[in-house]
């Protein structure tokens, strides 16, 4: 079991920055992959950034690279990890999520239902 508990979120400006924590507990060595994922208001679940532990390359979302960076995803020696997220705009508004799993491999980092353990999320609301 692992146990995953997002913070940070609050109401932000368009154009302001945000960071996000995710602090993880449990068997977190049993964990291949650790992603961050947002659900809008009425749309479905969508992959942000994420990280596996074997080539430590950080993967993001077309619609936040260059403005989101995925931080202390060292699986295995990072307790918690971090999305700090800079320029926000209104469609960033959502809950953000952090998520990992035991057995995702890279075809499926972007995949929700890759991941076996999810947190019970944080808002972020970008609006002026």
């Amino acid at each position: 079991q692992v146990q995953l508990v997002e913070s940070g979120g609050g109401l932000v400006q368009p154009g302001e920055s945000l960071r996000l924590s995710c602090a993880a507990s449990g068997r977190t060595s049993s964990t291949s992959a650790m992603s961050w994922f947002r659900r809008a208001p009425g749309k479905e679940r969508e992959f942000v950034a994420g990280v596996r532990r074997s080539g430590g390359q950080v993967y993001y979302a077309d619609s936040v690279k260059g403005r989101f960076t995925f931080s202390g995803a060292r699986l295995n020696v990072d307790n918690t990890v971090y999305l700090q997220m800079s320029s926000l705009k209104p469609e960033d508004t959502a809950i953000y999520y952090c998520a990992v799993g035991p057995t995702v491999i890279l075809s499926q980092l972007r995949v929700p239902g890759a991941y076996a353990y999810w947190g019970q999320g944080t808002w972020v609301t970008v609006s002026s």
